[in-house]
């Protein structure tokens, strides 16, 4: 059974037993390398989860919500089950830089279960968002009782790891223009083959400089760059479409 609540705490009975839909199907030969080896792309996707008999509490954020704050208690494991959520850490002179940004179907929240007794980042809703929150110890429990749960954490954490040695390299060895062009990729949730235009709910310039570690105005030069060559337009309604051609600027010598 699943407890549902708004960002304003009021709860409500709900189950959404079969909402995560059928689990996918059983690991595949990787057509080289390994056989059977369960290569990350071939480990099953979040979406896998079924939260039926799971205790947590859905939580429905809007836009710009903090879900959680740097230094807050740490108990529950967050899972974003629609939206996308924002990473932030502030240090003791209070200058503040992004460290991750997470779409729908990512884990967040899970250093409780190692020990962090605190948050160590603020979490923010990047736009309208629907957040599951699992106790620490249920959590564990599903880990230690569950098979499939724990195939699509570790599979998380893989792809986590793996996303946080490239940001690193691309901070370390990209101009700030590639590194730009690469967040606006990634936020789209472009494939590898990717061929149609995505759209990106709107985003402030200010929180893509600090995703990209660099200026407001090199953010606004670099926008208008890539606009008048048609890779991104930008709608009425403030969303930004990316064209897949931007993938060109990350991939140039």
């Amino acid at each position: 059974m699943m407890m549902d609540a708004d960002n304003s705490g009021i709860e409500r009975n709900h189950s959404i037993a079969g909402a995560a839909g059928a689990p996918p199907a059983p690991y595949r030969r990787n057509g080289g390398g390994i056989p059977n080896g369960p290569r990350i792309d071939l480990l099953p996707p979040a979406a896998a989860i079924d939260w039926t008999d799971v205790p947590a509490l859905r939580v429905e954020y809007e836009r710009d919500s903090t879900i959680f704050s740097q230094g807050d208690g740490a108990d529950t494991v967050m899972f974003i089950e629609s939206g996308a959520v924002w990473l932030s850490v502030v240090s003791q002179r209070g200058r503040q830089a992004v460290v991750g940004v997470l779409e729908a179907g990512r884990f967040f929240g899970e250093g409780c279960l190692a020990g962090q007794s605190r948050r160590a980042a603020t979490a923010r809703a990047m736009r309208r968002s629907t957040i599951l929150a699992v106790d620490r110890e249920v959590m564990a429990r599903q880990l230690h009782t569950t098979p499939r749960f724990t195939d699509v954490f570790i599979a998380h954490m893989l792809r986590r790891n793996i996303r946080v040695e490239e940001d690193l390299v691309d901070q370390l060895f990209n101009s700030s223009e590639k590194r730009l062009a690469r967040a606006l990729l990634l936020l789209a949730q472009y494939p590898e083959d990717g061929t149609s235009n995505r759209v990106i709910p709107r985003v402030s310039q200010e929180i893509l400089a600090e995703i990209v570690g660099t200026t407001r105005a090199r953010v606004n030069l670099f926008m208008n760059r890539f606009r008048k060559l048609g890779l991104i337009a930008y709608e009425a309604s403030g969303d930004l479409t990316i064209n897949p051609s931007l993938a060109s600027v990350v991939l140039q010598d």
